[in-house]
Parts: C-alpha cells; structure tokens; sequence
C-alpha cells in the first residue's frame, strides 16, 4: 500500500517524466534511422509524435510543478507533530532519479565557469564533477532506451530544455552549445553562485 506522503507524488511525477523522456528518445531514433534511410514519411510522422511527446511531458511538468506548489502549501500548515508522523511513514522507494530542478544550479554553474557559453560535452562532464555527491546510483544506470545514456544526463538535457523555457539559458545559442542568460546570472547569484 502506499503511504499518504506528497513525497511519493513527487516521485511518481519523476517517473512518469522518466518514461515520457524514454519514449521521445526511442521515437528520436526510430526518426534518425527513418531519415537516414531516405524514409521522409516515416521520418516525418516522428518528427510529429516526438513533437506531441514533448508537449505532452511539458505539461506532466507543470503539473508537477503545480503539485510541489501545493505541497508546499501544505506542508507549512502542518504541525510539528503531524509532520513529525509523515516523516516517520516511510521513505521514497529506491530507483528515484535526481529531480531536473536539482540541476539548474550545477549547470548555470558550469557554464559562468565557462565564460557563459560550453559545448554540451564540456558542460555536462563539468555538471556530473559538480553534481558527484548529490547524484544516486539509480541516476548512472542508462535508459532503458539507449544502453549508452547514463539517466543523470538524460535528466540534465531536460533541465537544459525547462532551462530555456524559463528563460534561465539561451534559446538561440547554435545546436551542440549551451549558453546562459542574463537571467541565468542573476539566479545563480541569488543561490550562492
């Protein structure tokens, strides 16, 4: 049975997130293999679905989004000793990955480190150095749907994603390059950057 605990929300979110990033990944390959293949058609309709896949896991995020804000809510107007009882109700099942959000800061990080602007490789080599104590076993384990992608950078990519649409990294820095922002400088500074 599982325990009343917003936590376990939290997670079953990151889960679902989990997947829905599994699947776009899975379609993006089947698309490569397509167009490669001069496929255009085929190329086409997965180039749609993981364009639906990702406005789809959009929207779980904001849900989950929504739902920590409500937790949050809730979580100050509990008592001592009702939270004191939650606490105590068990912990997260293990195989959680890392949150996305957790890898705002390490990246913003990197990035100022980099003079503002990295290839991926480099910052995301830099974002694990950083990330090292914080990361869980779970998070090294690759994807179900690529043997070769650890699930923290998968988690990362994504954060990058969530990282432009709040405007924290550049939408237009060329493909292959991150690059922070103006508001991206400021956050990191507000959090101990």
């Amino acid at each position: 049975m599982i325990e009343n605990n917003p936590s376990n929300v939290s997670a079953a979110f990151e889960m679902l997130l989990e997947e829905i990033e599994a699947e776009v990944d899975f379609v993006n390959r089947i698309g490569a293999r397509a167009f490669e293949g001069r496929e255009y058609d085929k190329a086409r309709e997965a180039l749609e679905r993981v364009a639906a896949l990702t406005a789809f896991r959009d929207k779980v995020a904001a849900l989950r989004k929504e739902w920590d804000a409500m937790a949050a809510v809730a979580d100050r107007a509990e008592d001592e000793e009702t939270r004191s009882q939650r606490r105590n109700m068990g912990r997260l099942p293990k195989g959680v990955r890392t949150p996305e959000k957790a890898f705002y800061r390490p990246i913003l990080q990197a990035l100022q480190e980099f003079g503002g602007t990295a290839e991926i490789g480099k910052v995301l080599e830099r974002v694990e150095e950083l990330m090292r104590p914080v990361l869980k076993d779970v998070d090294y384990e690759p994807l179900a749907s690529d043997a070769d992608l650890p699930r923290w950078r998968n988690t990362a990519q994504w954060a990058r994603n969530s990282m432009v649409k709040e405007g924290l990294l550049k939408a237009d820095s060329p493909r292959g390059i991150w690059a922070i922002s103006d508001l991206g400088r400021k956050y990191l500074a507000e959090s101990g950057g």
